[in-house]
């Protein structure tokens, strides 16, 4: 049982490089540190409404496939990079 939760917690204290397209810029950031928190220090504006991901107004898409809502989301553990691309949507 120690061993689970002292791997959990180097998990947890691991630092995960974010990238941000396509402003191309990179900031450190620890896993479960809000994604909205991570944008805005490294100077990233993400648009938001609601703050409760209902709206989408937020929405950004991760590794180049899935979309999620940045304002309900915090950075995955167990991955060195994530790499957040900030596409524009028409209907916004």
């Amino acid at each position: 049982m120690a061993f689970q939760q002292l791997a959990i917690l180097q998990l947890a204290s691991m630092s995960i490089r974010v990238y941000f397209l396509p402003d191309d810029v990179t900031v450190d950031a620890k896993a479960g540190e809000p994604l909205l928190q991570v944008a805005e220090r490294a100077g990233v504006f993400i648009p938001t409404g609601c703050l409760m991901g209902s709206c989408h107004a937020c929405e950004v898409e991760v590794e180049g496939k899935d979309t999620i809502c940045a304002c309900i989301t915090a950075v995955p553990a167990g991955s060195e990079q994530l790499t957040i691309n900030l596409y524009v949507d028409p209907a916004w």
